[in-house]
Parts: structure tokens; C-alpha cells; sequence
């Protein structure tokens, strides 16, 4: 738990006002904050009465203190430059026996994605605030610690559930990210999705699920093996971000650049593509691990699949095997007319549309064979042969999910 003082801005609007915050394992409380004079030559600090709070009913006021950092006097001289103005919001002062708050006013930039302030939705997500505090590293402290209840939360409500779950109907992860609608601008058009991977799907929620109904009602889903998840190269230049770049292994300075910081995609078939943002690369390494542990466990599940496909006019079935590997054979007879291991395949390229060739070496010629085939929905396809080889990767070395970080997919 931890306590503390920042400035709320109302998202609806645009009033600012002093807040205690106050935070517990399960509830954040913001109450609003008074200064009041009384005949002692100090001031005294009221809290009133929560302005906002997020989950459980919130705990009583704290008394006044006179030792609280937002009650020490600081002389203050500002200097306005030649042109322009300060571009601060002052509030209080000697001449009112109270301690002054000072924020700095960017110009059309009042209540904004800055690096010493966050924003704090609704659980409807339909309305929010930002809150805004005296530097970077105390803004990313608060996100920081807030996240990190969420994140405990989360894995309680998910154990709970798996509890009552059947075993192939477990849940890996769960959580809230940021969505940004395809062939949008960056940073504009946000909206709010839950996500989750259970059993064998992807889903995509506008709301967290709360029921068995709930469940059954998702916006969207994907089969878990027929999706590839995609971390975006990471930008980050800021010292707020310092602690991000220690965490993924990076060095060095590159340009920042109009994108947001921290993305993953989701790849589907026929093309079509998610993209979706979280807030801190703690986050974004726990989408990234949890997503290969659940595809992992899927395609060990499911142990094959089978598409529709031809070849030279003829109809045949192509089949994945995660004991076996590639495997071809005619629709009516049934006939095997071709297998491989996943050890054999050297290579693949496709016109992107519904033709792949693929190129395996034969094990007792040593000579590389094409075989040409044409799907229906050649993207499915493509990301479920990339899940079953990363899966037998996967199961070959015992260490290997618990050793992928982020840092190696940006590198490649």
C-alpha cells in the first residue's frame, strides 16, 4: 500500500483539482484535497470526501499532517520570457496563507498519451481523468505499482476459474490493452479491448467477462494455432523509459518516431490484423510469453490438423502431425502420397494470395523437393504450420519458453 498527492484533471470537462491518493491491494481511492486555514500560523490539510474510487469501498480519511510534504513553503520566482507567456497554472500562494501548486499548460496539449501523467478510466471505459504528477519517474512509480495489483488480481481470478474449468478449457492470461482500428492514424481512434487466451481460442472482449454467458458472447475469436503474434520494434528514447530498456536488454539511443512505444499485432487469416498497445514493457513481455506457452499447449492438445487443398487438379489433404510432422495424401483413397518430418523443411514462399511452395530435403538423396499446393485460406495455413514447428522446438528444449524475451524477436 502507498499514499500520495498529484493533480486530477477531469477528462469530461477539463477541471483540475488537488487529490490524496491512496493505495491498497484491491482499491485505489482518490479523494479530493482541501486546504483550509485555521488561527495557527501553519495551514492544515483537509481531505474530503472521495472524488473517485476504483473497486472496493474506500477507507476512512487520513487525519491532517502537518508534515506532509505538499504542506512545506518553497520561495518560488518565475520569470516571464520575452515572448509568450509562462504557460503555468498557479494555484494558492503566500498571499492566501497556502501552499501554491504549480502544473505547466502545454499549448493544445491540456489533459494528454505526457510522460509525467497518466489516465484512469471507468471499468465502462466511458469516462476518465488524468492524473498528473511531479516528474516522470514518480508517474511511472504510481503506473507502475497500480499495474502490478491489477496483475496480481487477474492471477487470482484466473486460478479461480480454472478451478471450476475443464483441463482443456484453462486460462493462460488475460488483461486490458489498448486496440487501434486497422488503417487509423497512430495514437488516434483508441479503443478499449479485454483479451484473453483459454483452451484453444484468442478472445477479443469490449467488456471483461463475468459469467459462463459472458464467455459465450465474445466480439471476436481465433483458433489459437492459426495466429501469429507479432511484437512492433520498441522506440524507446525517453528517461521515463528507463526502466523498460533495462528490462528487455536494450541499448543505445534511436529516434522516436510517431508510433506508439509499446505494440503487439495479432496476424489472422485472409489478412486481416489487430493491433493492440499496452502501457508498460512488463506487459508487453507477459502478452508475448503467455501467448507461446498458450499456443504451445494447444497444438499439443489438438496433436494434428488437417486442410483442404489441391495440386496439379487433384484434391488432397494436407496434414500437420505433431508427432510426425508433413504429410499429403488423395481425398478419395486416402493414399499417403507424400511425408516429412518438420526437420526437413528448408524453405517456403508464396504469391500471398493461396499458392505456397514448399521445399523439403529428402532424408536419402539429400535433394531438395518442391511441392506446390493451393489453399483456401493460405494465411491459416502458413501461421498454423509456424505454431506446430515452434511447438516441436518448444518441446524438444524443456528451457526454451521460459528463455524467449522480447529483446530476441526484435533482433530478428
Amino acid at each position: 500500500s502507498r499514499s500520495g498527492v498529484a493533480l486530477l484533471c477531469s477528462g469530461e470537462n477539463g477541471d483540475s483539482f488537488d487529490v490524496c491518493l491512496r493505495l491498497s491491494r484491491d482499491t485505489l481511492t482518490i479523494q479530493k484535497l482541501d486546504v483550509v486555514c485555521t488561527n495557527s500560523s501553519e495551514p492544515k490539510a483537509n481531505v474530503s470526501s472521495p472524488a473517485a474510487v476504483l473497486s472496493l469501498p474506500a477507507e476512512k480519511n487520513p487525519s491532517a499532517n502537518k508534515n506532509s510534504p505538499f504542506l512545506k513553503h518553497r520561495a518560488v520566482v518565475l520569470r516571464r520570457q520575452a515572448a509568450g507567456g509562462l504557460g503555468l497554472s498557479i494555484k494558492g500562494g503566500a498571499e492566501h496563507n497556502v501552499p501554491v501548486v504549480i502544473s505547466k499548460i502545454f499549448k493544445d496539449q491540456v489533459g494528454k498519451k505526457r510522460s509525467n501523467s497518466f489516465e484512469l478510466f471507468s471499468p465502462d471505459t466511458s469516462s476518465c481523468s488524468v492524473l498528473q504528477f511531479c516528474s516522470a519517474a514518480e508517474s511511472l512509480d504510481w503506473l507502475q505499482a497500480i499495474a502490478a495489483n491489477i496483475g496480481e488480481l487477474t492471477q487470482e481470478s484466473i486460478k479461480m476459474l480454472n478451478k471450476s474449468s475443464s483441463s482443456d478449457d484453462q486460462i493462460v492470461h488475460m488483461g486490458w490493452v489498448c486496440e487501434s482500428p486497422e488503417n487509423s492514424a497512430p495514437c488516434r481512434s483508441l479503443a478499449f479491448s479485454f483479451l484473453a487466451l483459454r483452451g484453444p481460442y484468442f478472445y477479443i472482449f469490449r467488456r471483461p467477462p463475468v459469467s459462463a454467458t459472458d464467455w459465450g458472447k465474445p466480439e471476436t475469436t481465433y483458433n489459437l494455432y492459426e495466429v501469429l503474434f507479432k511484437v512492433h520494434k520498441l522506440w524507446l528514447a525517453e528517461d521515463c523509459w528507463l526502466q523498460a530498456r533495462l528490462f528487455l536488454g536494450l541499448h543505445g539511443s534511436p529516434e522516436q518516431p510517431d508510433g506508439d512505444p509499446l505494440c503487439f499485432s495479432i496476424l489472422v487469416g485472409h489478412g486481416q490484423s489487430h493491433t493492440f498497445r499496452v502501457e508498460l514493457a512488463s506487459d508487453l513481455a507477459t502478452w508475448d510469453k503467455s501467448f507461446q506457452r498458450a499456443v504451445f499447449l494447444e497444438v499439443q492438445r489438438v496433436g494434428s490438423k488437417s486442410y483442404m487443398c489441391s495440386s496439379q487438379g487433384s484434391v488432397l489433404s494436407f496434414t500437420l502431425d505433431f508427432g510426425s510432422g508433413f504429410s499429403c495424401s488423395d481425398v478419395t483413397s486416402k493414399a499417403v502420397l507424400w511425408r516429412y518430418k518438420f526437420s526437413q523443411l528448408k524453405g517456403s514462399s508464396d504469391d500471398g494470395k493461396t499458392r505456397v511452395k514448399l521445399l523439403f530435403k529428402n532424408a536419402d538423396s539429400n535433394q531438395i523437393e518442391m511441392k506446390e499446393l493451393e489453399f483456401a485460406n493460405l494465411t491459416a495455413v502458413l501461421h498454423c504450420i509456424h505454431s506446430f514447428i515452434a511447438a516441436k522446438v518448444a518441446s524438444l528444449e524443456p528451457g526454451f519458453l521460459c528463455s524467449q524475451s522480447l529483446a530476441t524477436h526484435i533482433s530478428s
